[in-house]
């Protein structure tokens, strides 16, 4: 050290210039020896290409991979530079030989450059190849040997080496040429590939084909020689054809890469997607897309889901649709009319909120909200109709009246918990008619919704009922991420379990399309939670089901917003949907959370919770918030005499003559439909004739609804049609007096169908029974 030193202080001139050269060549090589723009490139969760777009110097160029498969390193090597592994990054021998060849002929004939130098030519672009070119190569190559392992440097050249015409890189090159990844190349292929950087023209369809021919098996004679490979091999190999034309890189999810190329642009991302599941489903989209296209529905979307993980499993943006109708355009996450999706989030709020039990009766009748009147899908009407069955038979009606009833901001609560982010109005932007399509969502969210109700059950269930605080997770598609649930307590996130499995049973129920109809008789078919939606006009068709383990969800319509006749959802998304779920594995049915339920008696005829009048009563499991719910408004006790024929009081019957008996009472206009839909509705029986009748008496107009607006058609002799005024009564037997504004127009008995002709404008219109009650509706009539 002294002497070293000592050496400094003597020679301080060369020891700076020593020093400065060390600097120099420290500093000689940039960090990043390539800049170029890659391609975007998409693998699925098995490393299976899956699609890429090409760099934005309109090169297929990936992304440098980690590994090269052996084939076409020990081929590279073979033709290129078998001493790599033993040499500094310069072999002194190849460039006298080269050296020599060259200056005996006078020209370039020969290079003599290691892998490493060309990589170090491959970053220096545009440079010409001159002696001093060369130097520089030389150094920069040994400067390149310091900072990068021989693998390293490899991984270099074959990502970067060119392949001819646009191909970069030996992973595009091997899709472009062979339409496989490079790890499942033959040794004629891998031969192929290595000796096109050292003259990439070659490669050209239809020319030089001989001269490449003769390249390849020449290297394959070498590997033969030196016993890489054996005999039988080789003459398999020399026996195997040229690549004819260049192959178009596969496209299995388009959309999912447009989506990953707007945040990893140029990138090798590794997705969750599951090849296989991804082609099948694709396929399944294509037969269905031939179908529909007949009656001119042109797009479809698919997404399914892993409950636990919350892992895409399949992606599909669209349909294999053509530019006409914006087959490029990823539907999945664009928002779209929801029609009665929400229909199920309505009912698991009121669940939760204690406001319903599953089989609680709620009014299916005409029913109307200022100018607001919804309508059932059929047009028809059940009077009343159980909770859950209103929910599997998508009843518009029910659902309307159980918001109103609910309140729109309470549901709107719960569904900006859910995290929707097409919900961007307050809840009087969509009024009543948020449950029925008046909002917009995306087939994202919904999906991502629908997975979180039934990954909150699932962790209920297996951690000792308790709840995850981040349970409505945003989906992922990344390999390398993994949904965080947050933390383990005893609150609920949204949805209490009991709520979201009676939801879940409940949506079991619904109808499924013909062709599955009898799906409960077969023994490879599974339970699924599942939901239609139709938006208005026929604009958009869902379908969103759900497994213990599995969310699918489909979208069917037209991108520009079209309508067709037929485009409804369970018709066009539905079997869509279940053939999905065919190709899935078949999943249990949910486990019921006993923690959330109590065990109470249930009024069989109402769903309500059982009075002690209730003549038929069952034990059944409801949500533990359920139990704050009215006992059964619909059984009164009713006075019979002995016959049971009539009702009866103090007034004329004995009090020990007078049974007492409990009786299932409608209103009268859900009666009035009701026992059109139910033969064994039994009306109560009528005073008997010597008695006083109690009070009670209800009547309600049928037709028309309270303020409405009537126009009155023409028939083909320009008449203008009488209007049908209609009332139900809960005695029709009484006589009742029709007035219109004031004037008597008639009286009615037993069918209380009055046929008037009023003028244009508004009217008042009263009835008067013969007990002298009155009911009064204002309408407007309109020619």
């Amino acid at each position: 050290m002294y002497r070293l030193i000592r050496y400094f202080r003597r020679n301080r001139i060369k020891s700076f210039v020593i020093l400065i050269l060390i600097v120099v060549y420290y500093f000689c090589l940039p960090k990043k020896l390539f800049k170029d723009p890659t391609a975007t490139v998409i693998t699925s969760n098995s490393n299976e290409l899956l699609g890429a777009l090409i760099a934005d110097d309109g090169q297929w160029r990936f992304p440098e991979s980690d590994s090269i498969p052996e084939k076409f390193k020990t081929c590279i090597l073979q033709f290129e530079d078998e001493y790599f592994y033993k040499h500094p990054g310069f072999n002194p021998i190849s460039i006298f030989k080269a050296l020599k060849e060259n200056l005996s002929s006078g020209s370039v004939k020969r290079g003599g450059s290691t892998i490493t130098q060309q990589v170090i030519r491959l970053s220096r672009k545009g440079q010409s190849r001159t002696y001093i070119e060369k130097l520089k190569e030389i150094i920069l190559a040994t400067r390149l040997e310091l900072r990068l392992s021989k693998d390293d440097i490899f991984k270099l050249y074959a990502s970067h080496a060119p392949f001819g015409g646009n191909v970069v890189g030996i992973d595009a090159a091997s899709w472009r040429y062979f339409n496989r990844s490079a790890s499942n190349l033959s040794w004629a292929e891998s031969a192929t590939l290595a000796v096109l950087p050292n003259a990439p023209s070659l490669i050209y369809p239809g020319k030089n084909q001989k001269r490449l021919l003769d390249k390849r098996n020449r290297l394959l004679k070498k590997l033969l020689e030196n016993g890489t490979i054996d005999e039988l091999t080789y003459d398999l190999s020399i026996a195997e054809s040229l690549p004819q034309k260049p192959y178009q890189l596969p496209q299995i999810a388009p959309h999912l890469l447009q989506k990953v190329a707007k945040a990893h642009k140029g990138e090798r991302i590794k997705t969750t997607i599951n090849i296989a599941l991804q082609e099948q489903v694709n396929n399944i989209v294509k037969q269905h897309y031939n179908l529909l296209k007949q009656n001119e529905i042109y797009n479809i979307s698919v997404l399914v889901l892993d409950v636990n993980t919350r892992e895409v499993l399949t992606y599909i943006g669209n349909s294999p649709t053509d530019k006409a109708h914006q087959k490029s355009v990823d539907i999945i996450d664009k928002p779209r009319s929801t029609g009665s999706i929400l229909k199920p989030f309505l009912y698991a709020s009121m669940l939760d909120a204690g406001d319903l039990l599953p089989n609680t009766l709620v009014a299916d009748i005409p029913t109307q909200f200022g100018s607001y009147q919804p309508e059932n899908f059929n047009k028809a009407y059940d009077g009343a109709v159980h909770a859950n069955e209103a929910l599997s038979r998508s009843l518009n009606v029910p659902a309307v009246r159980m918001l109103q009833d609910f309140g729109l901001d309470r549901f709107y609560h719960y569904l900006k918990q859910l995290q929707l982010k097409d919900l961007k109005h307050n809840a009087n932007h969509y009024g009543l008619s948020l449950v029925l399509g008046g909002a917009e969502s995306n087939l994202w969210d919904l999906c991502k919704s629908y997975a979180a109700m039934a990954s909150t059950l699932n962790h209920f269930n297996d951690n000792s009922s308790q709840y995850f605080t981040n349970e409505f997770v945003q989906p992922i598609y990344n390999s390398e991420s993994s949904a965080d649930f947050g933390a383990l307590n005893k609150e609920k996130t949204v949805f209490d379990a009991a709520s979201i499995y009676l939801t879940f049973e409940s949506m079991k129920q619904v109808n499924r399309p013909e062709s599955d109809e009898s799906w409960e008789f077969y023994d490879s078919s599974q339970e699924i939670a599942w939901k239609t939606g139709t938006s208005f006009g026929f604009r958009d068709a869902w379908a969103i089901g759900t497994t213990k383990e599995y969310v699918v969800g489909v979208w069917v319509g037209n991108a520009d917003g079209e309508g067709r006749p037929g485009l409804v959802g369970v018709q066009t998304a539905a079997p869509i949907l279940f053939d999905v779920f065919d190709v899935l594995p078949k999943s249990d049915w949910f486990v019921q959370p006993y923690d959330e339920m109590l065990e109470v008696s249930i009024c069989k005829k109402s769903g309500f919770r059982a009075s002690p009048i209730c003549d038929d009563k069952e034990l059944r499991y409801i949500q533990a918030s359920g139990q704050k719910t009215v006992p059964c408004p619909f059984h009164q006790l009713v006075h019979l005499d002995t016959s049971e024929h009539f009702q009866v009081n103090s007034s004329c019957e004995a009090v020990s003559n007078i049974n007492n008996k409990p009786w299932f009472v409608l209103p009268p206009l859900q009666a009035y439909y009701f026992k059109n839909k139910n033969p064994f509705y039994k009306e109560l029986p009528p005073y008997r004739t010597d008695c006083l009748e109690a009070s009670g008496i209800r009547m309600e107009f049928i037709y028309p609804n309270q303020q409405s607006t009537i126009f009155l058609p023409k028939d083909f002799d320009g008449n203008t049609n009488d209007l049908v005024l209609k009332v139900a009564h809960s005695k029709p037997e009484l006589e009742l007096y029709w007035y219109i504004d004031n004037q008597f127009i008639g009286s009615t008995k037993v069918i209380h169908d009055m046929a008037v002709l009023p003028k244009e404008g508004h009217h008042i219109i009263t009835i008067v029974d013969e007990l002298g009650n009155e009911l009064k509706h204002k309408i407007t009539i309109s020619e």
